[in-house]
């Protein structure tokens, strides 16, 4: 910190963009011979935000001469503010607060930046991240206490309707992830059971007890086998079948495409079946499986599992092993399911999102998608939309047309 601080001029510059603004500014800026100390830059449809903070030394009229003549000359507006130090320290308490919203509506946006205006914390910086198929803005915060935040935004998150994730900033934020999915109403649209159930004309029955489950209402490992003995005499060849009719969840070859570019190691751990949760992981390139696995006998179905049933704490115990396997601490793994069989796993996360869950789950995560999207989950990372396009674009992914907007 040098002894003498220095003579500063905060300039503001806004208007309607166009190329060769910022460096028409720096040309001139040179010849005066200020030295930059901070800068940043937004535009927003068209309308250009420009912020310096230079070291004015012994020029300072000569330099606010000089920056109002351009300003004038490129019909911007100017505002300068006088003086001295560098830009404040930032806050400690980093946090990234994520917001997503099929709309956002600005109601929502109010109540979520009054609660981190009462919460204490400052929002340094807002960016947006997506427009479709959801609209999701992050605001960079300091000065948070992550946990408290994220209870106190769950709030305004269940009364306006918003998906809302608060994990902590800084270099927290960034690095290789594990991410480990559910796999049944999660990376795919189905659950395998019923399908497999479908075959044997208990398709109904088996259903019910699945919903029952996944609320929490039954013992998952006596449900499971309660649902598999009901495919008892059914030929292997219907695994085959199965596989073939799922289908994969909008947006889970977009998450996990874009995943593993970053260098993220990616898992499925299943309450199904290993003989379809299996071929569905090599279709996408993905890095572990866990599943049950069913008995075979002659050709048929038994109507029993082999081995340890994956249950609540089996997934749990999955994602610490392959966190382990990976060299990665757990405050480095995100999880995503929507069932009660799901809730040890999200708990052991570094983040847990509940995607399209039961109300207990929801309840329980660290936060929710609620939209039918699985790739909106790399908007609660930081990812944008843009980024994602670009990346396909570059390696020849085609990329999906756009949904309809919503109203």
């Amino acid at each position: 910190m040098p002894d003498v601080m220095p003579k500063t001029l905060l300039v503001t510059i806004s208007g309607e963009d166009r190329p060769g603004v910022t460096s028409t500014f720096f040309d001139a800026i040179a010849d005066v011979g200020a030295e930059v100390l901070d800068l940043e830059q937004v535009v927003v449809r068209g309308h250009l935000t420009l912020a310096m903070l230079l070291d004015s030394g012994d020029a300072d009229e000569r330099l606010r001469t000089v920056i109002y003549d351009v300003g004038d000359t490129l019909d911007l507006k100017v505002k300068i503010k006088k003086g001295t130090g560098d830009s404040r320290r930032a806050r400690t308490g980093r946090a990234a607060v994520v917001v997503l919203g099929a709309p956002l509506r600005a109601s929502g946006v109010a109540a979520i930046t009054a609660r981190i205006a009462s919460h204490g914390a400052n929002i340094d910086r807002i960016r947006r991240l997506s427009r479709y198929p959801v609209t999701t803005v992050e605001f960079d915060v300091s000065g948070a206490d992550v946990d408290r935040l994220r209870r106190e935004l769950a709030l305004e998150s269940s009364v306006h309707g918003l998906d809302i994730a608060v994990a902590a900033g800084g270099l927290a934020r960034r690095g290789r992830r594990l991410v480990v999915m559910d796999v049944d109403s999660t990376l795919i649209q189905d659950e395998v059971i019923e399908l497999l159930a479908s075959h044997a004309g208990r398709e109904k029955e088996v259903a019910a007890v699945t919903e029952a489950a996944m609320r929490g209402e039954l013992d998952f490992a006596d449900s499971l086998r309660e649902r598999v003995a009901a495919l008892a005499g059914l030929p292997v060849s219907v695994l085959d079948e199965v596989r073939d009719a799922v289908q994969f969840t909008p947006g889970a070859r977009t998450l996990v495409r874009t995943l593993k570019r970053l260098g993220f190691t990616v898992a499925v751990v299943s309450g199904g079946f290993i003989e379809i949760v299996e071929e569905l992981a090599k279709e996408l390139d993905i890095d572990h499986a866990h599943a049950n696995r069913l008995e075979v006998r002659d050709g048929l179905l038994t109507g029993k599992v082999v081995g340890q049933i994956v249950d609540r704490a089996e997934k749990a115990a999955a994602l610490r092993r392959f966190a382990a396997a990976e060299g990665l601490p757990l405050s480095r793994t995100v999880a995503i399911g929507d069932g009660a069989n799901d809730l040890d796993m999200l708990e052991a996360a570094g983040l847990g999102v509940a995607f399209n869950a039961k109300p207990v789950v929801r309840e329980q995560a660290d936060t929710a998608v609620n939209v039918p999207y699985l790739d909106a989950v790399l908007y609660l990372l930081g990812i944008t939309r843009e980024e994602i396009e670009e990346a396909d674009e570059a390696d020849g992914t085609p990329t999906p047309a756009p949904p309809i907007p919503h109203p």
